[in-house]
């Protein structure tokens, strides 16, 4: 099977979240019927999504774990309806049997934010699939993350974890062109950690796969000085990070508010865009 990453969406992607949970950190409970999940996914292909993430169980710290068939219940139809319309569908899982439903149905990738650790049936899902796979960084789980950020050296740390797991996916069949990498921020990582890994973002490409940031509206975001309120305070912050990975290539960033890390890619582009023209004069 042929993998063409670049032909499904070109770097810096946007990734739109829709969450179609009632307990999401941020938006839970915005797209829990199909009507307005589906008028969600609208909005955030209009402000420029270039594929949707869709997920039916919070995984934010403290969250609790739900039975996949509710899982399913709550996206499949959102998934299809996509599908049918054209969307590029992630879908944001941690169960094999989802994953398997939702690629079945059309989904071009599985967003699986413990990397394979919570369902040790993930790998032979994906493998053989058209699918591509999010492997994410994780320790623990949603009860138990925040005691486990503890790290002589994050980023090489993140590394080697993340090393683990491609081995054992590889060992399932996964091929490497079916990976897309992401440093699992806010997933067992202090702020400081969390920066961190957005400073050395040349340490994670080196490990040559692309790589997804998911820093939107986080908690280590809400941080920064001057930033106050709840999670949509985050957005503007949340923009510049995406500015950051634009910079640097970064395959996709996920965000909540699609439409300002948009301007912000684009006032990135151009300004790269004005360089290389310069370089060839």
């Amino acid at each position: 099977m042929s993998y063409q990453l670049e032909n499904l969406v070109k770097p810096t992607a946007v990734m739109g979240i829709l969450n179609v949970t009632p307990d999401s950190f941020s938006d839970g409970g915005r797209h829990f019927s199909l009507k307005d999940a589906l008028a969600g996914a609208e909005r955030l292909l209009a402000e420029g999504a270039t594929l949707i993430d869709v997920g039916g169980e919070s995984t934010r710290p403290g969250s609790t774990r739900i039975p996949s068939s509710e899982e399913q219940d709550r996206i499949m139809p959102v998934i299809k309806e996509l599908v049918a319309g054209g969307a590029v569908v992630s879908v944001d899982t941690l169960h094999a049997d989802t994953a398997a439903k939702a690629i079945e149905a059309g989904a071009q990738i599985i967003n699986d934010v413990s990397g394979g650790l919570y369902d040790d049936q993930m790998g032979k899902v994906v493998a053989g699939s058209p699918a591509y796979y999010i492997c994410q960084h994780w320790r623990g789980t949603p009860d138990t993350m925040d005691q486990l950020a503890s790290y002589e050296d994050v980023t090489a740390e993140v590394k080697a974890e993340l090393d683990e797991r491609l081995a054992e996916l590889f060992a399932a069949g996964v091929v490497p062109e079916q990976i897309i990498l992401d440093p699992g921020l806010g997933f067992a990582k202090n702020p400081q950690q969390c920066w961190q890994l957005l400073a050395q973002l040349p340490e994670l490409q080196a490990m040559g796969y692309p790589i997804l940031i998911g820093a939107s509206r986080k908690r280590f975001v809400g941080q920064i000085p001057g930033v106050e309120g709840g999670p949509t305070e985050r957005d503007l912050p949340t923009a510049v990070i995406s500015a950051w990975c634009a910079q640097h290539q970064i395959w996709a960033v996920r965000v909540h508010d699609v439409r300002s890390s948009v301007i912000a890619i684009n006032t990135v582009r151009s300004m790269l865009d004005a360089n290389s023209l310069e370089d060839r004069k």
